[in-house]
């Protein structure tokens, strides 16, 4: 692991809370993060995917890295995502986030635009160059359009401040292929939820998890089972939990996740434009997995979390 963070464990992807009006409401928002610790998980990805990142404006984002950090109060870390059109505009939410004081930063490639891999590595370099923060890179190419591959990352392992590497891909072989390249230079996080058992046998040390928004401890109980190789309790947990898991990679995962929050007691439905709430068969879907799965709740084996 780099010596310049302690990144590992369940680092759920925050949903960003909003009022009917769909302004944004950061006492929701802090609450959502407070209880997320206090169930135990070990950091907080906030303006993520699930974040609603693109649908903030730049002072909103400030606000809820303040309100992050300010909750946190060291308990635990906190890295914010950079998700922008222009390599400027990343460098410049990055250098915000270095004011805010948060731990790090999550780096997405550059919306909108299809890069080829010189371009890729060119905007994660010049991001991770303007700035002293840690940098977790974001692969998630289903969502993304631009695959960060492990010869991408291996172009960079020259940048002292990439440091880690998150991927959403479902390919748990970029993990193997990315060590064969560069060895442990990189911190390896699991991205997708329902291959996060499988990412962790890979190497995965972490995990940015969607739908531990609305099951954090068990979320953070499933991930140190699996750190800590006892199959015969993680497995009966996994079957549980994974029809819940397949919903985060779904292109409406963000509205699946908040119901289920919503439904959990924990933050709200609501999200906001162009993304507008489930319905019809979406909706009823979502329902009947929460139904089995509330139905069916396991005991959580002990792995140390707080009571």
């Amino acid at each position: 692991m780099s010596a310049r963070i302690a990144w590992q464990g369940v680092f759920p992807a925050v949903t960003t809370q909003f009022r009917e009006d769909f302004s944004l409401d950061i006492d929701a928002t802090a609450k959502v993060i407070d209880g997320l610790i206090r169930d135990g998980v070990s950091g907080l990805i906030v303006c993520g995917t699930v974040g609603e990142n693109t649908s903030l404006a730049q002072a909103e984002k400030i606000q809820v890295m303040e309100a992050a950090r300010s909750v946190a109060a060291g308990r635990v870390p906190v890295i914010c995502g950079i998700a922008e059109f222009t390599t400027a505009f990343a460098i410049e939410t990055a250098r915000a986030a270095a004011q805010a004081k948060v731990d790090g930063i999550m780096v997405m490639p550059a919306l909108v635009y299809s890069a080829k891999p010189h371009e890729s590595a060119a905007h994660f370099r010049a991001v991770a160059k303007a700035t002293d923060l840690p940098v977790m890179v974001y692969n998630n190419p289903p969502i993304y359009k631009n695959d960060i591959t492990p010869d991408i990352l291996a172009s960079l392992a020259d940048c002292d401040t990439i440091v880690c590497f998150k991927d959403s891909s479902g390919d748990t072989r970029r993990f193997i292929d990315t060590r064969k390249r560069v060895g442990e230079r990189f911190v390896l996080f699991a991205g997708l939820d329902d291959v996060v058992v499988e990412s962790v046998a890979m190497g995965a040390v972490g995990w940015v998890s969607g739908m531990s928004n609305a099951f954090p401890r068990e979320g953070e109980t499933l991930f140190r089972l699996a750190r800590a190789a006892r199959y015969a309790e993680l497995m009966p947990l996994y079957e549980w939990f994974m029809p819940l898991l397949h919903l985060d990679a779904r292109p409406d995962l963000v509205q699946c996740i908040k119901w289920c929050e919503h439904r959990m007691g924990r933050g709200t439905w609501r999200t906001r434009p162009p993304r507008l709430a489930l319905q019809g068969e979406d909706l009823a879907h979502v329902q009947r997995v929460m139904d089995e799965a509330l139905a069916k709740r396991p005991a959580l084996p002990d792995v140390g979390l707080p009571r």
